[in-house]
């Protein structure tokens, strides 16, 4: 059991490595001070640029992969009880996911943990990216939200979990996850609402061919 809590723990730590603020540091800005306020890879590409953007992105992602992936084959001995080694990775991720969103380095104020959850994907889950990815892309270029975009996308990776069926664990994940994502992206829900929410028009190709 000491081993199974030792991991989500680095899974966790490994997660609070913020792509945006480290590299944040790097070029001598907070991205929390700027735009959003959201240290994520939204705010990183609207304020930073393509290049920082893209960055902020790929590191992110790399952290879900690190913790769903690396994280749980640690040579810190097995869990006590069997029963726990399915549940060993989708921990860890969820860890890394929650670290992203409150980072331990950075004042637990981070971003809203989608493209680490990606990352986690692409190790748990490769194919359950094909929904996930085209119901972002759909939602994206039809309203130009891309909070909205990635709700929907967590809520498609739930109807793949469930459709399958994955692993009970996964099923677990998915569920959780779309609920963390939608808790994460209440401000963008509330914003939306009331008609503020910041749009972003380029990618609204779907709308514009539409007329």
């Amino acid at each position: 059991m000491a081993a199974f809590v030792i991991k989500v723990i680095f899974g966790y730590l490994v997660g609070s490595l913020s792509g945006s603020l480290l590299l944040g540091r790097l070029r001598g800005i907070d991205i929390r001070t700027v735009g959003s306020g959201n240290a994520g890879g939204t705010n990183a590409l609207r304020t930073q640029g393509k290049a920082f953007g893209i960055s902020v992105l790929l590191i992110d992602m790399l952290k879900g992969v690190i913790a769903a992936g690396a994280v749980p084959l640690l040579p810190l001995g097995l869990p006590a009880s069997a029963a726990l080694l399915p549940w060993l990775g989708v921990v860890c991720a969820t860890a890394a996911v929650i670290g992203h969103v409150w980072p331990v380095w950075f004042g637990f104020r981070g971003g809203k943990g989608a493209a680490t959850l990606a990352g986690v994907l692409l190790v748990l889950a490769p194919l359950g990216l094909l929904p996930v990815l085209g119901a972002w892309l759909i939602v994206l270029m039809t309203t130009g939200y891309v909070g909205l975009a990635t709700i929907f996308g967590a809520l498609a990776f739930v109807a793949y979990a469930f459709l399958m069926p994955l692993p009970a664990p996964l099923e677990w994940f998915a569920v959780v996850m779309a609920a963390f994502v939608i808790f994460t992206h209440r401000g963008n829900i509330r914003r939306l609402c009331a008609g503020t929410e910041n749009q972003f028009a380029r990618a609204m190709m779907l709308r514009r061919r539409g007329g």
